[in-house]
Order: structure tokens, then C-alpha cells, then sequence
């Protein structure tokens, strides 16, 4: 077979115009950037044309010695990619030939330059490229054959005729990038692969900007997995003969280098892939042909060992010849490596492509990992380094795995010392990466570098790693936990043990646990000890080691011990419920689990349910010692009384460990008994009622613990309040320790009503009795202390709902009509009371009780009663009347949105915030239960922007509720928000207009966008709920104000309005903006001045934004500029609705 000119690349020459650059590799700086058409002071050079400026970098065409073509496609993007500075999109520029170093390439749309030739093609379907059942590409699309067998077919087919199969394997090539193009006997016997090249890309679809590998949809997936099979294949069933004939793989590598090269993006993507995987191809026949070759070296020595009298010359000749065969055809390979890795991957692997980027790094990785003896080298290793820099996170993250491996392997790490030392800094700042993914490989390769090179790693650079464990993302902390167990965490065989003073030999664990907890002390971030516990708990057995946490709180030091001080002990209680809490439930803390609900698989199930079984069996015994020897320390029984909460309590009877509930219990009541800090009152509480479970074999036991803790708290209740009542009632003045005993009574009351029903105990009357004294009062200073009534609020709230409750369960209905009459009258009078607390007390913390109170039960009451069964829980309904929405909007305005942020610690100013939103989103709530109106919504909207950082989620998701609840009366809430704060804007300037250049006026248009951005990219499913919005938006903007206007020609008050609506003009179909227009012609009742004054603008502006490019003349002006309309002037059915419209806003 005769060779055609131009197309056989001697694989043993490096490509022309191409050599190696000088080694920058000691001492080029870490954030290189490069552009392949230029070169920055110290970025690497790899395209450069040795000392010869002015050559562009190596081509096929240039190889054979062409000359350059110019291509009909250009790249948009020019821009080097590692660049910090923005894109901008530049303008179009006459082509210039490519006398020097070509630039990145820019994508445009294909154009079509011969019309004949696309009307003569075949119309084929959608996304197809060819229709020709015969061809490769169809085949492996269609076909349900195996890829062996269709590669198998093809090499029957490339035996009989080479010519033939060859023009079919280019075509598969062509049509695999989308090209519907052909390439034909004729064109391969005559033209250069360029030409042939030229000619594909003129038959690309102009109008198509898709192409196989970039479409979505599993059977693109599908396609793109059994592309990369073919490629691999090909070569795996053609290594023994066919890829050493000199010309198949001449004229694939030949086609694939010329169109990696291409200006057409589809070109440069399949061609790019279809090149890596076949060097990764030619790397598994290159591992191959090495063990045979050693195979046959060895066979050959044996022989030729041998005595003279029992050698066989003939075998030793032919084993000569077989080692000599496989070494021609290790560099055979060899060759087509290098040639490919310079023509193609040199170039690529700074495409303006991330996806080619992606390739290139992901298959480097590969042939370092199966043929490091030939890749895994710093002239190689370096692409990757430079790599690590890039802008797109998914390349950033297939450099780190492909570096992973490396270093994972004991035989490799070695060779990469002098990699790490230059990139070091990169791959530990990554461990910070944006992208978590990217990250989390960032971080498991700092901790291979920390196990191969150890001494390479700074304190700062361990340091930037640990802080990682309060990480939000689960996946970098559980990483960075791994970093630490590694550094810090580890068991140390050669640390002697120790003994408590008794004598008791220290758990192996002890040491870990201390450092676990010296650690979280010196990282002062001490409100995250559920992430620290979190980060660990999966991969370090010393969280649930139950009994080394408790030795260390009980047992007393020995000699060669410290002594944990006041904050250790604290530190170690709470990493130890944490631990607990996360052992028993299996779910990690807020923050870090996954945003949609994940349950746990059955072995996660049996896990969790041992866990708990072990921590039982163990705190049932201890947790009542340490709550004796912590008694005194709020802080320490707080979380100490959370424990049982997690426990499986029917272990308490099948182990028969009644002593240690009895025990616990008893704890329980002193703890009632003898505190008043809140929290621990709390904890206490919810303890006791987990422990109170009904149908538990302990219920009777722990029932009738409660009762005498709650006829404990009742008593010295009503024992305080007589006291203190008498003395009010003769005229005596209470001393402080009476007033106390009333709050500390009250405050033990609330807590315990919280968590259980205190109504038999018949509280409610003597509760309400303060807080209607604090309503009738003339002088609010008197009477029982704010605290104190805060809690009588609380404790009252509690009671309503324990009655509901009770109403609803109970087994007993003959009642049920009085006791349901009873609690509707204690409701409203309590609602009556809150109101008015609300409105008039001085007092904030009464204020906030009351209002918490009144959107909790307004919820509780809501609708949804109507669906019981029972007509007395129907009647108990009670829906907000319009001063009581005004009310609850005014506090949200004054409480939320109108206070100042006060210059205090940054821990009171987070408690601040956390209590308004807490206000804000009681709000919300009811909105979004459809308690108050949409409408109530407006009030909210219109500081979505001005305080996004503060509210600007609970806004969000609210919007996003109401949408869901009704577009349309969404959307007019929403133009109502911008309706109210452009109405403020006007009041507040001097004339009633608005500046349209004023910040508050730029403002509300951002507002706008933002409005906007929330419709979505569904125009036709929103399509009624913006055109409302834009007519009741004309229905404000071009309202005559009712008294007469002194100058007839002057536009609407409110005409800026429209300047805000043409923010949203982007969200109408075409047929709604001309709707819009003919409705806001019509609302104008007239035309404009043909002067277009500056007032005006914001029409025409509008009206611009409505007609996009379409020419519509403006209304022509009349005697008067707005004049109303005769009722029958126009029966349009758009009027329809108007006056809807402007109701809703007002």
C-alpha cells in the first residue's frame, strides 16, 4: 500500500517548530497565568517555537509543512482562563492571518458558506448528525450490540479494505462532534487533513450549538461512556498488528491532532477525548508489551546461560528477534505518546474548555498511576501543579484526583518530593477550596503528604487543616477529623499507663481525650462542640468510649496525673453529650446534615440501636454519681440532665436497675427544688417527661415522681403569691425576698408547664389574675415584677394549649362542652390582654412575651380546627380582626426592622438578632398558614433588600410560600411592597416628586430586580401573575390626583413608578407586553408632550422596555394630558379586572 503525501508522521522526530521549554521548574512563581497566544513574565513557555518569536506553536498543517488556513469559527472567549481579571465580551475584528503565536480560541456560531451544499444535504432528525445506518456513529448509538463486537466487525472490515475503513473510523470522529458533514474516498485520496478539516467545519449547523458530548440526558451519557469504550477498545484489539502497520494509527493520530487543534469548539472537545483515550490505550499496550518484553529478555538470558551442548540456537535466534520486535514496538509506542502529548495535551490542557481542561488532567493522572516509569516525572507532574490554579472547580478537582492515587501508593510517593515541595502551599490553601469537593480531596492529600513527607508540613499549614472540623460541610470536617487523627489523635503504644489514686488503671483513650479537649478549648470556638463530636464520631473510636469520659469525671487523679480544672470538666461534659446525642439518634447536629431528609440505611439503624443500648446500660449507673458530684454547677447538669433523653428506658426494668432510676429521679426532684437557672429548669422538665412515656414499664414510677415535683412547685406557688397578695392588699410594701419567691415560684411553674399539663392543679384563674392587673393597672410599675409576669404570660399560653389538648384526647366527652366553653372564654379574654400589652406596656421583655404568645396561639386556633370531628373544638377558632393584624405589623416594623443595631458584644448583639428573627418568622408564619392575608405580606417585602443579611432568608422562603399559596395575590403583594416604598420616597421630598437619580430610588429598582429574579425562568407559568402585577403598577404610576391639576400637560404625580415596573418587563411573553401597552395607553387617558420633558422619561422608558426594537408611536398629545374616559368608550375585557387591581393596592 503507497503512503498518500503529507499524512505519515514519523513518530521517533518531536513535531516541528516545537521544543521542549527550559526547565522553570525550581523557582517559576505558584499563580503562573498563560494564554496560549501569549506569555506573561515568568509563565511557562510550553508552545513557544524555541528561539523564534514570531512562530505559532506546532499544527499537523505545519508538521507537513502547510500553510496556515483560516477557519470560519472563532471562540467568544479569548481571555486566558487563569486570568484574575473579569471576561469582557470583546468586538468583532477583522481576522488577521496567523503570522505569530495563535490566541485562544474564540467560539461563534458555525457559518455555512456554501447554500447549494446545506439544501442538497439530508434532512435528518434532531440531534442527529447522520442517518446512514452504516456508519460507526450509528451504529454505537443505536445498536444493542457489545462494543467488542462492533470494533471486532470494524477490524474484519479494516483487514478486507483499509481505505474504506479508515474513511468510516474519520467519519465516526466527525459525526461523534456533531458535524453532519461527510468525508468521502475522493477527499481522503486528495486533501490534506486540513482541508478536510475546513471543509467539516463549513457543514456544521449554523443554528446548533450542541454537539453529543455537551447534551444533557442519559442516552448522551451513555453515548459519551461508549465513545471512550470504542477508542479503548479499537486499540486494545488492534495492539498486536495492526497499530504497528504505520498507517492506522498515522492517519487517526494525524486527523485527531488537526481537529484538537480546530477553532470549533466540538471539534476541539471530541477530538481532545478521543486523543486522551487513546494514549490511555497505548499506555495499557505499552504495560503489556513491557511484560512480554521482560518475558522474552528473560527467556533469552536463561537460553543463552545454558551449556553450548544444550542450547538451541534456533530458539535463542527466535527469542533474539521477539525481544527485538517488542523493543521496536515499546518505541513505537513510546513515539506515538510523545508526539500525541505535544500536539495535544500541551495545548489542551489550558483550553478555554474546562471541560477539555477536565479530560486532560483526569487521563494525565491515569498514565501516571499505570506507567509511571515513562509519566510520573516533574517535566510531566508540573501541568498538573500549574493546574491546581485554575478558576473552574471541577478541573481543580480532577487535578487533586489524579494526584490522590499517587500518593496513596507506597512504591510512588517517593517520587514526588520535589512536586510537593513546589506545590505545597497550593494544594493546603485548597483545603479551603470554594467548591467542598474539591476540598475534601484537599485535604485527604495533605494528610498523605503529612504520613510521606511529614517534615514538609509547617505548623501554620496543620493549623489552616484543624480549624476545617467546624467546617459547615460535613464531608471537609469528617476530613479534616481524619488530618487530626493522623497528627494528633493516634494511640501512642510507648505511653506507660496510668491509675486513678484508688488504683484503677486509666482507659487506653484517657490521653486522646484530654488533647481531644485541651484541643477545643484552645480553638475558642466553644459554641460548636456538636461539629467538633461530629467530625469525629465516624472515625475515632474515643468518642464512645462511655467509661474513659466518666473515669475522668469521677475518679480522683493519681500521681502522674493532672487535675482537670473547672472549664476541662466542662469541655469534656459537653463533648461527652454530644456524643451521646449523636450516638443515639444517628443524626448529625443543624448545619450539617444534608438540606433534604435522609434516612438512615438498616445497617445505620442496627448501629444506632446498639449505640444507645451501650450508653444506657452504662449511664444508668453513673449518671446519677455525677449529677451528686456537679450539683452545685448549672452549666455541668444542664447538659448532664439532657443524658436520659437518649436513653432506652425499658433497660431500667429488663436489667432490674430500679435502684438507679429511683436514684435519678430523686436527683431530679433536689435539682427542682434548688435551682432557678432557667435553662436547667428546662432540661430538667423535658427529662422528666421523656422519662414519664406512657406505656413504658417505668411510668407508674417516674409518674409519680412528677406529681410530687409539681405539688412541690404548686405549693410554694401559691404560698408566695397569698403572701404577696396580702400584703398588696394591706397596703404593705413586699420585701425582696417575698417578690423573689414569687418570680422563682413563677419561673419553676412556666418551665414545668411547658413540658407537662399543670391545669389539674387549676392555676389558670390565679395566673391571668396578675396579668390583668397589669392591663387595669393606672400605674404599671406596680404590681407583680416584669419577670414575674412574663412568666404568669407564658405559663397562662401554656395552659390554653395544654386545655386544647386535653379537649382532643380525651376519653371522657361528656364534658367537653363546658370544658371547651370554659377554654374559648379564657382565650379570647387572654388574647384581649396580650393586645393590650402589646400596644401599651413600657416593658419590652412583657411586650415580646405577649406578641410571641398571641402568633403561637393564632396558629394553634387557626382554620384547621374546622376539620375535627367534634363541634366544640370547631367553635374554637379565632381568627385575627384588622386591629389585630395592625397591631402585630406595627410591633415587626418598631421590634424588627426599625431598631438600630446597638454597639454591645458580639454575643448579646447574635442574641439580638436571634430573638428579631425569631419575631420576624413568628410573623411570616402566619402568613404562610394563611392566617393573615397575602396582602399583610407587603409590609415584610419592602425590606427584603435594605436588611437582606439579617432576614433576607426568612423573606425569601416566605415569598416562596406565598407563590405557592397564589401567584397572582402574591405578585400584587409584591408590587404593593414596592407601591408603599416609592409612596414613602414621595413623601419624604419637598415637592411630592421623586429624584429619579436618588439612592432610595435606586434602591427600590434593585428591589425590583430582585422581585423579579424570584418569578423565575418560567414566563408562561407565571404568565398571569406578572401581567397583574404590571397593570395594578400603570393603575399607581398614572393616577390623576383627585383635585384639579393646575398645569393639564404635566405627567401623573407618580409617573417614576413606571421606571421601577420596566425592571420586570424581561418576565412578559410577547403577546402580554402588547397587551400591557394598549392597557397602559389606555390608563394614560391621553398622549405625552412631543417635547418628551425629563418627567416623562419614565414613560418612554417603559414604553421602550415593552416594545424591545418594535416600532409603536407614542400617544399623541391632547388639550388635556389625562382626561377620564366615558364609562362605554371601551369594552376591551381588559378593563375587566381594574379595578381589582387597585383595590388590592390601595
Amino acid at each position: 500500500m503507497h503512503r498518500r503525501g503529507g499524512k505519515r508522521i514519523r513518530m521517533n522526530e518531536p513535531p516541528p517548530d516545537y521544543e521542549e521549554p527550559e526547565q522553570q521548574y525550581q523557582n517559576e512563581p505558584l499563580n503562573e497565568s498563560w494564554s496560549s497566544g501569549g506569555h506573561e513574565d515568568g509563565a511557562p513557555q510550553e508552545d513557544a517555537g524555541g528561539g523564534e518569536p514570531s512562530r505559532g506553536r506546532m499544527t499537523r498543517l505545519r508538521a507537513r509543512g502547510g500553510v496556515p488556513l483560516k477557519a470560519p469559527i472563532i471562540d467568544d472567549d479569548e481571555d486566558d482562563f487563569f486570568f484574575e481579571k473579569e471576561h469582557q465580551k470583546k468586538r468583532k475584528a477583522p481576522r488577521k492571518p496567523r503570522e505569530t503565536a495563535p490566541k485562544e480560541h474564540q467560539e461563534k456560531p458555525p457559518k455555512v458558506y456554501h447554500r447549494e451544499e446545506r439544501e442538497e444535504r439530508v434532512v435528518v432528525t434532531e440531534r442527529e448528525s447522520t442517518t446512514d445506518e452504516s456508519s460507526l456513529y450509528y451504529i454505537l448509538r443505536h445498536s444493542k450490540s457489545g462494543i467488542a463486537t462492533i470494533v471486532d466487525d470494524w477490524i474484519e472490515r479494516y483487514k478486507a479494505d483499509k481505505d474504506s475503513a479508515l474513511i468510516a473510523l474519520m467519519n465516526f470522529f466527525v459525526h461523534a462532534s456533531g458535524c453532519k458533514g461527510k468525508i468521502t474516498a475522493d477527499m481522503q485520496q486528495s486533501m490534506e487533513h486540513t482541508a478536510i478539516i475546513r471543509k467539516m467545519t463549513e457543514e456544521f449547523d449554523e443554528d446548533s450549538h450542541e454537539y453529543p458530548l455537551m447534551m444533557s440526558g442519559q442516552q448522551w451519557k451513555k453515548f459519551k461512556m461508549n465513545f471512550c469504550d470504542f477508542v479503548q477498545t479499537l486499540v486494545k484489539q488492534c495492539q498486536y498488528s495492526i497499530i504497528y502497520d504505520q498507517f492506522l494509527m498515522d492517519n487517526v493520530i494525524s486527523l485527531l491532532t488537526g481537529l484538537s487543534d480546530s477553532q470549533v469548539r466540538a471539534f476541539r472537545h471530541t477530538a481532545t477525548l478521543a486523543a486522551m483515550k487513546l494514549m490511555t490505550a497505548l499506555v495499557d499496550v505499552a504495560l503489556l508489551v513491557s511484560i512480554h518484553f521482560d518475558n522474552a529478555a528473560r527467556q533469552y538470558e536463561a537460553e543463552r546461560t545454558k551449556p553450548r551442548d544444550r542450547r538451541a540456537p534456533d530458539r535463542l535466534e527466535s527469542l533474539m528477534a521477539k525481544r527485538t520486535e517488542l523493543e521496536e514496538n515499546t518505541d513505537e509506542i513510546k513515539n506515538m505518546l510523545t508526539y500525541m502529548f505535544k500536539s495535544v495535551f500541551v495545548h489542551r490542557y489550558r483550553d478555554t474548555l474546562p471541560d477539555i481542561r477536565a479530560i486532560c488532567m483526569s487521563e494525565i493522572g491515569i498514565w501516571m498511576m499505570k506507567f509511571s516509569s515513562n509519566f510520573l516525572d516533574d517535566s510531566y507532574l508540573k501541568y498538573i501543579g500549574w493546574t491546581l490554579h485554575d478558576k473552574v472547580g471541577d478541573v481543580r478537582l480532577k487535578c487533586l484526583q489524579a494526584l490522590l492515587p499517587l500518593y496513596e501508593n507506597e512504591e510512588l510517593k517517593g517520587k514526588l518530593e520535589l512536586f510537593t515541595s513546589k506545590f505545597k502551599d497550593r494544594i493546603v490553601a485548597m483545603t479551603l477550596d470554594k467548591e467542598y469537593e474539591a476540598a475534601v480531596h484537599a485535604v485527604r492529600l495533605v494528610i498523605n503528604i503529612l504520613k510521606s513527607h511529614q517534615e514538609i508540613l509547617t505548623d501554620k499549614d496543620c493549623e489552616i487543616v484543624y480549624e476545617l472540623v467546624y467546617s459547615s460541610h460535613r464531608g471537609v470536617a469528617q476530613a479534616a477529623a481524619e488530618f487530626l487523627n493522623v497528627r494528633l489523635f493516634c494511640l501512642d503504644p510507648s505511653i506507660p499507663a496510668t491509675y486513678t489514686r484508688r488504683g484503677k488503671q486509666r482507659l487506653p483513650n484517657t490521653p486522646l481525650i484530654r488533647d481531644l479537649v485541651q484541643f477545643f478549648i484552645e480553638s475558642e470556638l466553644h459554641e460548636h462542640g456538636a461539629y467538633l463530636v461530629d467530625s469525629f464520631i465516624d472515625n475515632n473510636p474515643m468518642l464512645k468510649d462511655w467509661e474513659c469520659y466518666t473515669d475522668l469525671l469521677l475518679e480522683e487523679p493519681g500521681q502522674m496525673e493532672e487535675t482537670l480544672d473547672n472549664k476541662q470538666e466542662s469541655t469534656l461534659i459537653e463533648i461527652m453529650v454530644s456524643a451521646v446525642r449523636q450516638s443515639a439518634t444517628g443524626e448529625p447536629p443543624v448545619g450539617r446534615g444534608s438540606s433534604r431528609k435522609m434516612s438512615l440505611s438498616a445497617k445505620e439503624i442496627k448501629q444506632v440501636q446498639d449505640d444507645k443500648q451501650r450508653l444506657t446500660e452504662h449511664f444508668i449507673q453513673t449518671l446519677p454519681l455525677l449529677l451528686h458530684k456537679y450539683s452545685a454547677d448549672g452549666e455541668k447538669l444542664t447538659n448532664l440532665l439532657a443524658i436520659p433523653q437518649y436513653f432506652d428506658i425499658e433497660l431500667f426494668t429488663t436489667t432490674r436497675q430500679e435502684a438507679n432510676l429511683q436514684a435519678l429521679l430523686d436527683k431530679m426532684t433536689h435539682v427542682m427544688s434548688t435551682h432557678v437557672d432557667r435553662e436547667v429548669l428546662e432540661t430538667c422538665a423535658k427529662t422528666l417527661e421523656f422519662l414519664c412515656t406512657e406505656g413504658s414499664a417505668i411510668y407508674t414510677r417516674c409518674d409519680l415522681a412528677r406529681s410530687n415535683m409539681i405539688d412541690e412547685c404548686v405549693n410554694r406557688y401559691r404560698e408566695a403569691i397569698d403572701d404577696y397578695r396580702t400584703l398588696i392588699a394591706g397596703d404593705e410594701i413586699p420585701n425582696e425576698d417575698e417578690i423573689y419567691n414569687v418570680s422563682i415560684s413563677l419561673k419553676k411553674v412556666s418551665n414545668l408547664y411547658a413540658s407537662h399539663n399543670l391545669n389539674p392543679w387549676n392555676l389558670f384563674d390565679s395566673l391571668y389574675q396578675d396579668i390583668e392587673e397589669r392591663v387595669a393597672g393606672n400605674k404599671p410599675d406596680e404590681g407583680i415584677p416584669k419577670d414575674a409576669l412574663v412568666y404568669c404570660i407564658e405559663a397562662c399560653f401554656f395552659s390554653i394549649n395544654w386545655g386544647l389538648h386535653h379537649l382532643e384526647t380525651a376519653m371522657d366527652r361528656s364534658q367537653v362542652a363546658q370544658e371547651a366553653h370554659e377554654l374559648s372564654c379564657n382565650l379570647h379574654k387572654y388574647m384581649n390582654a396580650c393586645n393590650h400589652l402589646v400596644r401599651y406596656d413600657r416593658e419590652p421583655t412583657v411586650q415580646e412575651a405577649a406578641y410571641m404568645s398571641i402568633c403561637d396561639l393564632l396558629v394553634v386556633f387557626s382554620d384547621q380546627l374546622r376539620s375535627h370531628a367534634d363541634d366544640n373544638i370547631q367553635s374554637l377558632v379565632f381568627s385575627p380582626n384588622e386591629e389585630q393584624q395592625a397591631l402585630m405589623n406595627e410591633f415587626v416594623q418598631t421590634n424588627v426592622f426599625a431598631r438600630e443595631q446597638q454597639e454591645s458584644l458580639d454575643e448579646t448583639r447574635i442574641e439580638e438578632l436571634h430573638k428579631r428573627r425569631s419575631f420576624l418568622a413568628a410573623y411570616c408564619k402566619l402568613i404562610v398558614y394563611n392566617i393573615l392575608p397575602t396582602k399583610a405580606g407587603a409590609e415584610i417585602f419592602k425590606h427584603y433588600l435594605r436588611h437582606y443579611d439579617e432576614y433576607g432568608d426568612i423573606i425569601k422562603t416566605t415569598l416562596g410560600k406565598t407563590r405557592e399559596i397564589n401567584k397572582v395575590n402574591c405578585s400584587l403583594t409584591m408590587c404593593l411592597s414596592l407601591v408603599t416604598l416609592f409612596k414613602e420616597i414621595q413623601e419624604a421630598s419637598d415637592d411630592g416628586r421623586v429624584s429619579r437619580n436618588a439612592q432610595e430610588f435606586q434602591d427600590l429598582k434593585e428591589l425590583a430586580k430582585r422581585f423579579a429574579l424570584s418569578f423565575g425562568l418560567d414566563a408562561v407559568k407565571n404568565r398571569e401573575a406578572i401581567t397583574v402585577f404590571h397593570r395594578a403598577g400603570i393603575s399607581v404610576a398614572v393616577k390623576t390626583p383627585d383635585e384639579g391639576n393646575e398645569d393639564p400637560s404635566a405627567p401623573p404625580p407618580s409617573i417614576a413608578f413606571l421606571e421601577v415596573l420596566a425592571e420586570l418587563t424581561n418576565k412578559l411573553i410577547k403577546q402580554d407586553k402588547k397587551l400591557i401597552l394598549t392597557f397602559l395607553d389606555r390608563r394614560l387617558k391621553a398622549g405625552i408632550p412631543s417635547s418628551r420633558s425629563e418627567d416623562w422619561m419614565p414613560l418612554v422608558t417603559y414604553r421602550n422596555s415593552l416594545l424591545h426594537g418594535e416600532t409603536d408611536p407614542l400617544p399623541v398629545t391632547s388639550k388635556r394630558a389625562y382626561t377620564r374616559k366615558k364609562k362605554d368608550a371601551d369594552h376591551d375585557d381588559e378593563d375587566e379586572h381594574d379595578d381589582d387591581d387597585e383595590d388590592y393596592i390601595g
